[in-house]
């Protein structure tokens, strides 16, 4: 039986710093060779080191984390792989911000039963408050609409030398990259107002 302790972080973004949970999982006691990091969206929920860390788990192992939902998007994600993890690999779980959430304080069946009490409860919540900030974004974002804000990019208006510049460059007398220089716009920019 196997003894070792993994981490696992998850950031939804390429630019989202994994700081926060690297040193709590290194205060726990992993070992930084045995976290495993992936930083996707949760639309995209590919995660390659997830998948491999699951592989290496036996059963005895600890699996480090620092929130419920690192596991999963949603409620059903959560469940399914806290139930991946516990029952079929035998691995306990320790989630740093949830004390309750300790499968290693009791294998008896209370024990079992309030974590997994506390799992189903704490995933549901996270669901709801989730789908309650969407829901109030969507509402925020209607009520700017109304007042006539307007989303998207600052709409840019083209250069009264445009049509010379673009000429040139129809002409390959210059490149797409020197007349957007010589308008004050970038490439995409010059392009898109050149193909239109």
């Amino acid at each position: 039986m196997s003894n070792k302790i993994y981490g696992y972080i998850r950031v939804s973004t390429k630019d989202q710093n994994e700081d926060r949970q690297r040193i709590a999982l290194l205060e726990f006691g992993v070992p930084q060779k045995n976290i495993y990091t992936d930083k996707q969206s949760g639309k995209n929920f590919e995660r390659p080191q997830y998948k491999k860390l699951l592989k290496l788990l036996k059963k005895g192992d600890t699996l480090i984390i620092k929130s419920i939902d690192r596991l999963g998007r949603n409620y059903a994600e959560i469940i399914e792989q806290w139930r991946v993890i516990t029952k079929d690999k035998k691995v306990d779980i320790v989630v740093l911000d949830i004390s309750l959430l300790d499968t290693r304080q009791s294998h008896d069946l209370i024990g079992t039963l309030i974590a997994d009490l506390t799992l189903q409860i704490l995933s549901y919540v996270a669901q709801a408050e989730r789908e309650f900030n969407r829901q109030r974004q969507a509402e925020g974002i209607a009520a700017a609409k109304a007042r006539g804000v307007k989303f998207g990019g600052i709409h840019k208006e083209r250069p009264i030398e445009f049509n010379s510049v673009r000429e040139e460059w129809e002409k390959g007398e210059i490149s797409a990259r020197k007349a957007a220089k010589r308008l004050g716009v970038t490439h995409p920019t010059f392009l898109k107002w050149a193909k239109s």
